[in-house]
């Protein structure tokens, strides 16, 4: 992270009874990065959240804004802002009211108040709803008005908890990319909840991903999908097939892993540094798997199949048609299920694939992801 560290959290750990709901976190949030907080229900990322907030006291560890040890500062000292999930908006208030509350509360002059609230509905493209109640708004335009309200009292910190979810579908789409325009154009550290992967993907430059209150992984959204660290991450983000197999060959260059469920070894050509015979998972996602018609035992001589790896035989058990790509779902042998993605693009030049196909499956040396744990 090259930015200045604006969020250090150290060893930070919440306690209700007995139930630890954040364990031993530590992390560095960059001024002006849109990081997101990460994982399914009860994980901790919300508790995380509200500490910071103010709204719950850590147990132990500290956190520091800007330098600043928060431990002792009340929510409304605390260079944050929060926009909730139900966005919190007055109903009795006009939306110009509703942003300008806060200033208000504060003290701000009248017509520098004035001034601030039409900035900030401009920048959230509402100043021609100014005089609108929220109830003459739709969810989107009622979402933004608790961004604007939020982003006028001008934060170092902007806190959203799961911002999207009570927007349906095709606005939750479409608000992804306004909220990464507004974060990009204000600069203001964005940390966002959400159990949403495609959300903490499309929109945030790293993500922390918490599991029963433990930190899992902290990366880029491409490195979380292409290089996760253990088999929790990998099986979160995405969709892959993981194998469990031995750890029979390690060297600097490459790996062979000898798994049960697969008719060939897995090749990878890189090294693990895993103890030799250690028990290992490989993960392969389905969009790099390739799959061709399967006619007699002759082998594909492609990607390692022609050297005995990278290879399984199998049929083709159900499908699923989503527009711009199909999963394939293909049984082994043994009864493993394996997902496969294919690409529609070129599917009126290539060959379709029908339920009750054999088919041959095969995956470059560099495709695998290699687990220890």
């Amino acid at each position: 992270m090259t930015a200045k560290t604006l969020i250090r959290i150290e060893g930070l750990t919440k306690r209700f009874g007995d139930f630890v709901a954040v364990d031993d976190v530590s992390l560095e949030i960059g001024e002006g990065e849109f990081f997101a907080l990460l994982g399914p229900s009860g994980c901790g990322k919300t508790t995380l959240l509200r500490m910071l907030a103010g709204l719950e006291m850590p147990s132990e560890g500290r956190i520091l804004i800007d330098g600043a040890d928060m431990s002792r500062v009340p929510p409304n000292k605390r260079p944050v802002n929060m926009v909730f999930q139900s966005y919190a908006v007055f109903p009795h208030m006009s939306v110009k009211d509703n942003v300008a509350y806060g200033l208000k509360v504060d003290g701000v002059p009248a017509k520098q108040r004035e001034a601030r609230v039409y900035d900030a509905l401009a920048l959230v493209k509402l100043e021609d709803f100014a005089e609108r109640k929220p109830d003459q708004l739709s969810g989107g335009q009622r979402q933004r008005v608790a961004l604007a309200r939020a982003l006028v009292k001008r934060p170092k910190v902007l806190l959203l908890d799961e911002p999207l979810s009570a927007l349906d579908a095709k606005l939750r789409e479409a608000m992804r990319f306004e909220l990464a325009q507004i974060q990009d154009k204000v600069g203001v550290t964005f940390v966002m909840v959400t159990h949403d992967q495609d959300e903490a993907l499309a929109m945030a430059g790293r993500c922390a991903l918490m599991q029963k209150g433990v930190l899992q992984q902290v990366a880029t959204p491409s490195d979380l999908y292409e290089y996760p660290n253990n088999r929790f991450v990998a099986d979160f983000i995405g969709s892959i097939n993981l194998f469990e197999g031995r750890l029979a060959v390690d060297e600097p260059d490459h790996a062979v892993i000898q798994c049960p469920a697969l008719d060939t070894p897995i090749y990878v050509d890189h090294g693990v540094t895993g103890a030799s015979g250690a028990t290992v998972w490989a993960g392969i996602r389905p969009e790099k798997i390739d799959m061709v018609p399967r006619h007699g035992e002759a082998r594909p001589d492609r990607d390692g199949a022609s050297a005995g790896h990278n290879l399984a035989a199998g049929q083709i058990r159900n499908s699923a048609y989503l527009g711009s790509e199909t999963v394939y779902e293909v049984a082994l042998a043994g009864g493993t299920i394996v997902k496969v993605l294919r690409s529609n693009t070129r599917r009126y030049e290539e060959r379709g694939f029908d339920d009750g196909d054999a088919v041959w499956l095969s995956w470059h040396a560099r495709s695998p992801v290699v687990l220890l744990s």
